[in-house]
């Protein structure tokens, strides 16, 4: 009764964060319930209705899901390590489908990271460009602070001497 609940919620939220062990005993069955879903048929959608719990998944899985893997020939979750979980130390993994359609705030998370990225880049870009201009101008400010520090050391000796 487990898996079968993990399936469902699996393909409901498309990705479903639990312990390794469970992760991977989960991954034969929803791999097994997308390949029905791939084949269409009368009876393969009963076959994913028996261990699918809710009709609307399974209407879900057939419509939605499914044609999202009609080129992969297999392959269609994703397992990621995420590290203990802090109560009992329990390696905790996310399992999600490889081809998972994105909420609109990861969308925006993602343009935002390609943007930093992008900017880096172009900032890169930039100082490799100019060649070793970059080199000298920080010569020249380590010179300028050097010299602005040999004229703080002379002030604070003529006040040394003056007192």
């Amino acid at each position: 009764m487990l898996t079968r609940n993990q399936v469902t919620e699996l393909l409901r939220h498309e990705r479903l964060i639990t312990t390794e062990a469970k992760a991977k005993s989960l991954r034969p069955v929803a791999e097994k319930m997308i390949s029905l879903g791939k084949r269409g048929s009368l009876h393969a959608r009963r076959q994913a209705a028996g261990v699918i719990t809710d009709r609307k998944i399974v209407r879900r899985l057939f419509d939605d899901i499914a044609p999202r893997f009609a080129e992969r020939p297999g392959g269609y979750t994703r397992i990621t390590k995420l590290g203990p979980r802090r109560g009992d130390g329990a390696v905790m993994a996310q399992i999600e489908l490889v081809e998972r359609e994105r909420t609109a705030l990861e969308d925006e998370a993602l343009a935002e990271a390609d943007a930093a990225s992008a900017n880096e880049t172009a900032a890169d870009d930039e100082d490799s460009a100019e060649g070793d201009e970059p080199a000298a101008d920080l010569d020249q400010q380590d010179e300028d602070e050097e010299a602005a520090a040999d004229e703080a050391d002379a002030a604070d000796e003529e006040e040394d001497e003056q007192t």
